[in-house]
């Protein structure tokens, strides 16, 4: 009888018994110290404790780390890449998705019913933990009321690795539909520079010629990237 093959990918690491106190250490110093107390590779372990039961998380947590350079950018990687690396299966996919969901859920509610402008950091912290380390270049709409609360965070288009078509009309449409008075865009930069290009410029001054024409104000235009952001309007480009 055929050897069945195991669900997260893992023939080899799940042959290595790793001792339990390992992993009872890794525990305690969580719970003692929190996540400083943790290395990111650490860190890294612990998540995929729930999908490897038994073995060493260690060498799979540093080959993650050295493909992709960070924790947050392990996490955010796309499912295909990251099951280029040997002993990722779709259970270790499945933890590192899961945890990536929670940091938005927990960014995100750092901005829904208050003022946008006023919780500034909080926006940009969504904002790359969102986009910063998406592969391909992507456009996001904030859309907000008269008090500047948020009424809809949306994608509206996803391109290549270093364009993505955006058109004026469509987004003022949108910005109509919702009944906003206001928007703040963001988008990415996959090369990880966030200097806008020309197009960048050209592009958010055609939707503020669009918008003044509606009463639908554009408060600024921010690039993500892994490298940092900029904003076109602390450049005065807006």
């Amino acid at each position: 009888m055929a050897k069945q093959a195991s669900p997260t990918g893992l023939e080899d690491f799940s042959a290595i018994i790793s001792p339990h106190g390992h992993r009872e250490r890794l525990r305690d110093r969580f719970r003692d110290g929190g996540p400083a107390a943790l290395p990111d590779y650490e860190l890294l372990e612990m998540v995929l404790f729930r999908a490897i039961k038994r073995g060493d998380t260690k060498p799979l947590a540093k080959m993650l780390l050295a493909r992709f350079g960070s924790f947050a950018e392990v996490i955010s990687a796309a499912p295909e890449r990251l099951q280029e690396i040997k002993g990722v299966g779709p259970a270790v996919v499945g933890e590192l998705k899961l945890i990536q969901a929670a940091a938005l859920r927990l960014s995100r509610a750092a901005i829904i019913n208050r003022p946008l402008l006023s919780t500034w950091t909080s926006i940009l912290a969504y904002c790359r933990a969102a986009m910063a380390y998406n592969d391909i270049e992507s456009f996001r709409l904030l859309f907000m009321d008269k008090k500047n609360q948020l009424i809809a965070d949306e994608v509206r288009q996803e391109g290549t690795v270093d364009h993505t078509p955006v058109y004026a009309r469509e987004v003022i449409k949108r910005a109509l539909e919702l009944s906003a008075s206001a928007i703040i865009m963001v988008h990415n930069h996959p090369s990880g520079d966030p200097t806008p290009s020309v197009a960048d410029i050209e592009m958010t001054k055609r939707i503020i010629a669009a918008g003044d024409k509606l009463g639908i104000i554009v408060h600024d235009h921010v690039i993500i990237a892994r490298g940092g952001h900029v904003s076109l309007r602390q450049l005065g480009l807006i």
